[in-house]
């Protein structure tokens, strides 16, 4: 009797510590309620890779005063650019485990660089809790404004023509503009050449004057030179047209393979194992900030777009894109090691 007490006893035990982990218990469910109503304590720190002064630094700046407003503590920005993100990746890791530093990673940080690094100095799968997208953008195919390619077919057709002739550009091995474009060989069975420049705005400027004969490149890069007149946007590789833009035809409609992608967008990461309640809150009200009025037109600005969605409809996202990465990587012996 008394041995079979001891194991009901036990069992209770068990019992109870699993609910309260799952958070079914209402003693957990308080736990959980007060430790969101009083997140944060202190300080929050949104650590990016991104320099200061681009669009992906405008929309962490806006966010962290949208939050600093809801939640009453400061929320500041840390740029910690270059190292290919592991700078700003790292100082993350070593930082606040209980929500208090967020760290902003982009598709390339969480979906290509698993494929393109045979060792990386962390692991998404385990590191990273990708709580929520703050936005994307599509990148057009940009070529000078007195181009011969009036069209994406045309530039296809030219590629076929000469292969191996037909360059274009991006800013490095490995980022969404050179992946975006061996992608685009893939699916239309060319070969380009790549011309890797330093800087964006050398790459664009290499277009308008005729050194390349095309580049992907977001409203944000290579939106300066179109509205100066300098560049043309030929196609957008997006499922539809964007709204900024009505005039300019997705790659399918250009003559181009149906349902051409190339996105770009950035995330809030936290990290992994921090109670629900902490997690729905950070992500409640970041939700709120990006739907505000002056954010939303400052995405107009940027050449971004929302990017609602679900937990859940976003971790898959995120497995898809790393297929999708993958596959080109491979298919193009791409590697950074």
């Amino acid at each position: 009797m008394k041995f079979n007490q001891a194991l009901s006893r036990r069992g209770f035990a068990a019992a109870s510590l699993a609910m309260a982990a799952a958070g079914l218990l209402p003693g957990a469910a308080v736990a959980q309620s007060a430790a969101a109503a009083q997140f944060p304590t202190k300080p929050v720190r949104i650590i990016t890779p991104f320099p200061v002064g681009g669009g992906p630094d405008g929309v962490a700046r806006l966010i962290a005063d949208k939050l600093s407003r809801a939640w009453g503590q400061p929320v500041v920005v840390e740029n910690r650019p270059g190292g290919n993100g592991f700078i700003a990746i790292d100082a993350w890791k070593r930082g606040a485990k209980d929500g208090h530093d967020l760290l902003v990673a982009d598709n390339v940080h969480l979906a290509a660089y698993p494929a393109l690094f045979k060792k990386l100095p962390y692991d998404p799968a385990k590191d990273f809790d990708a709580l929520l997208p703050l936005f994307r953008t599509y990148f057009f195919f940009t070529v000078p404004v007195d181009s011969k390619y009036k069209s994406v077919g045309d530039l296809i057709a030219d590629a076929k023509a000469h292969p191996g002739k037909l360059n274009y550009g991006s800013w490095s091995v490995g980022n969404p503009v050179h992946l975006g474009s061996e992608l685009f060989e893939s699916a239309t069975g060319t070969q380009m050449e790549h011309v890797i420049y330093k800087e964006t705005t050398q790459l664009y400027t290499s277009v308008a004057t005729g050194e390349l004969a095309f580049a992907l490149g977001s409203s944000a890069t290579a939106g300066p030179l179109q509205r100066a007149g300098k560049l043309r946007f030929l196609a957008v590789a997006a499922p539809q047209r964007v709204a900024a833009f009505p005039d300019v035809p997705t790659v399918g409609e250009s003559g181009g393979p149906k349902g051409f992608e190339v996105i770009g967008w950035n995330a809030i990461v936290v990290p992994p194992g921090l109670p629900a309640s902490v997690t729905d809150k950070i992500k409640r009200d970041i939700e709120k900030g990006l739907a505000e009025a002056d954010v939303q037109e400052k995405f107009k600005s940027f050449g971004y777009e929302p990017f609602p969605t679900t937990r859940d409809q976003f971790n898959k996202f995120v497995q898809s894109e790393t297929q999708r990465f993958t596959d080109v990587i491979r298919k193009a012996n791409v590697s950074l090691d």
